[in-house]
């Protein structure tokens, strides 16, 4: 007479669901490392496991059934451990009189059988489920599980990891089940506890990160990656399905990136979301970028610029032609800058048309277009176009190559101005930067109007905030001017409830300006390197990045550490 595993093996093979081939290769992995025989042909893709257990239930004579239907008394499932639960792949369904019906993902393991009845006195009655089903119900059905790391998420919301130890190999949720726990009430609220707390502590970015055997939450506030408590590893894959479902990507495609948004109403106010998933080895990763209008301020006088710097921008904003540029490295402010500079001169006599990769924010009066490049809308294309509809100001969200550059030169030619960004460190590198990507020196000297180079920089606390005196050595080290010791006096914060004891709340922004002069015209046409223009620039009256921070910092704006972190010693 046959064993059961033989039955099953003959039936698999009966029904042309394994070959031959395949059960030598499965038999020899599972004489070489252990293991489940039925895991194996599945791990190896010989098998589907929802194949597996259909044929499992008929070789062997027992009921299939779908835990996607059934609700578990958590009572019932407090008879059975939860590490005994994980450990067999097993979740009490029913009690009848003296009998369990336990859901098993193997009901060929007469040692799960054996260890329950002993356990709790109960006769058993098997029947067979999938991996994927038993595991998520047993997350979802045990109130010291899912339902009690939720409760803490969303009471504590302190910085901390949960990390969830898993001895099984996960098994990854088939898309219908994917879709299935993307609409249900506990992944739901853990999502939407992560958007209203990344809301509530002024994050820009949200990054969802898998790891081997934990999930890592981080925000970023303020600029700074801070950690953030965690849900399991096993809500891994549904956060990530709840999240495609709501910005309407596709909860089946796992190996490409993809990128989508959407908006929502959080804590009284409209709050959109950028949304990024990129497949890694342990799963996605999702990135969310937060795009809080109520948080942006469009006031270019607000921004925290100098008063040299908002002198230079007000007169060049209001010129006829030209090309303003704005430069510095992503995060650091250049299209908010850019935003406020529009604003500023907008007006019903004015026609202002702007080209970005995405649309960050829509600005009332001003008609932007959003880059498409995988349809040919490209930056250059759009810019063709936006040329024929009589524009006044043109905006393009960055300059990346020579054909978006060289359109925009010769907008600023004839008779328009426009305003971009570049990603050069400093004022002076940008013209350097347009001569590498080919564009003559006569012309960027006819068009070329002014550069900003920025950073933004923590601001000081204002709860927190206590002043200190400067050692002498360090002063001199900065190259500080300075005739007394009160000239000494900085600032820094201790750290309070309010800054989550970081010492800062906020961010202002450290700026270097040049408005090219005729002698700064002449430098460049005549080829001259970034230092000399640079040295001009600063006989003229700019500071650098360095300085302008230091300047900041002397006010009790920002700290010494933060200026030196964000920009590099002057020459």
């Amino acid at each position: 007479m046959l064993s059961l595993k033989d039955r099953l093996t003959d039936l698999l093979i009966n029904n042309k669901l394994i070959t031959t081939a395949h059960l030598e290769q499965a038999l020899k992995l599972q004489a070489n490392k252990g293991g489940k025989l039925s895991d194996i042909l599945v791990e190896q893709k010989f098998v589907k496991e929802n194949d597996l257990i259909q044929a499992l239930s008929e070789g062997l004579g027992l009921p299939l059934i779908d835990l996607k239907r059934f609700k578990i008394d958590p009572e019932l499932a407090k008879t059975i451990p939860v590490e005994i639960a994980r450990h067999y792949q097993i979740i009490p369904i029913a009690k009848m009189g003296d009998t369990i019906t336990l859901a098993m993902a193997d009901p060929l393991n007469i040692f799960a059988i054996d260890h329950v009845q002993a356990l709790t006195g109960f006769q058993i009655n098997p029947i067979i489920s999938s991996v994927t089903d038993i595991n998520q119900t047993i997350e979802l059905s045990y109130p010291d599980t899912a339902k009690g790391i939720i409760e803490d998420l969303v009471k504590e919301m302190t910085v901390s990891s949960i990390e969830l130890i898993k001895e099984e190999k996960e098994v990854s949720p088939s898309n219908q089940e994917l879709d299935r726990i993307g609409h249900e009430a506990p992944v739901i609220k853990v999502v939407n506890m992560m958007l209203e707390d990344s809301i509530k502590k002024s994050a820009s970015d949200v990054l969802i990160e898998p790891f081997e055997k934990k999930l890592r939450v981080r925000f970023r506030v303020d600029g700074m990656l801070r950690e953030q408590k965690a849900p399991p590893k096993t809500m891994h894959a549904s956060i990530v399905s709840r999240i495609k479902v709501i910005a309407e990507l596709d909860i089946a495609e796992h190996r490409l990136p993809q990128d989508g948004r959407f908006k929502v109403k959080i804590l009284n106010r409209q709050v959109d979301f950028r949304v990024s998933i990129l497949p890694s080895s342990f799963g996605e990763k999702v990135a969310l970028r937060i795009l809080d209008k109520s948080q942006v301020n469009l006031d270019v006088k607000k921004l925290g610029f100098s008063g040299h710097a908002l002198e230079v921008l007000a007169k060049v904003s209001l010129l006829p032609h030209g090309m303003i540029l704005v430069c510095g490295p992503t995060g650091s402010g250049k299209t908010t800058t850019l935003y406020a500079v529009l604003k500023s001169v907008d007006s019903p006599d004015k026609n202002i048309v702007t080209v970005e990769d995405p649309v960050e924010f829509q600005l009332e009066g001003i008609n932007q277009v959003t880059a498409k490049p995988e349809i040919g809308l490209t930056f250059a294309a759009a810019l063709r176009s936006i040329l024929r509809q009589d524009p006044d100001i043109i905006m393009i969200g960055e300059i990346r190559d020579y054909e978006t550059v060289d359109i925009a030169i010769k907008s600023a030619l004839t008779g328009h101005l426009v305003l971009s960004t570049l990603h050069t460190t400093t004022a002076a590198g940008a013209v350097v930067r347009l001569v590498n990507m080919g564009v003559e020196a006569y012309l960027i000297n006819s068009s070329l109007v002014c550069v900003v180079a920025q950073r933004l920089v923590r601001k000081i606390c204002t709860y927190c905030i206590e002043s200190y005196i400067l050692k002498g050595d360090i002063a001199k080290s900065l190259k500080l001017e300075v005739q007394k010791e009160s000239e000494l006096k900085f600032y820094r914060g201790k750290g309070c409830q309010h800054c989550f004891n970081s010492g800062y709340a906020g961010r202002t922004v450290i700026a270097e300006v040049i408005q090219i002069s005729q002698k700064i015209r002449d430098l460049i046409l005549s080829g001259s390197q970034e230092q000399f223009i640079k040295q001009q620039a600063r006989a003229e009256g700019m500071k650098t990045l360095r300085e302008d921070g230091l300047e900041a910092a002397q006010k009790g704006l920002t700290t010494i550490e933060e200026v030196l972190r964000v920009t590099a010693p002057d020459e």
